[in-house]
């Protein structure tokens, strides 16, 4: 599973200034729509937000150049949950008790991380080359 990709860029962005490049150059007829938010209520930051799936999307965020983490400057795309699919996640964690209704929660998350590594990662791929190209055409690329 990739889940993450990391295209390095020759100058450093807020996600602000991502937001924007994106919307002066980002075609939402090919690409689709997109917006600045949470995933969740629990999401410690804001990301932009692209769709993927029905439990999964795609954020996108900048990483400047210094600190412990971070040495270079970067744009980061990774495939998270979506609230519906958080929340599914953590009712299929609940205990029990029942070994029949245990057997169904285990197929359901079996399906999820087949939508995880298939179509959601399938859909990352995608952002990610599209934004590559985007950035390359602006003279951002690394």
């Amino acid at each position: 599973m990739i889940g993450r990709q990391v295209i390095l860029t020759n100058r450093a962005f807020t996600l602000e200034e991502l937001y924007e490049f994106m919307n002066t150059h980002w075609d939402v007829n090919e690409a689709g729509k997109f917006i600045i938010g949470r995933p969740t209520k629990a999401s410690i930051e804001q990301y932009i937000l692209l769709p993927a799936t029905r439990r999964f999307m795609t954020i996108v965020y900048p990483r400047a150049a210094g600190g412990l983490f971070s040495k270079e400057n970067k744009v980061i795309l990774t495939t998270v949950d979506t609230p519906a699919g958080a929340f599914e996640g953590i009712a299929q964690a609940i205990p029990t008790g029942n070994i029949f209704i245990g057997v169904a929660q285990m197929k359901n998350l079996s399906s999820s991380e087949k939508e995880r590594k298939g179509p959601a990662e399938d859909i990352l791929l995608r952002y990610t080359e599209y934004m590559k190209k985007l950035l390359d055409e602006a003279g951002y690329l690394k």
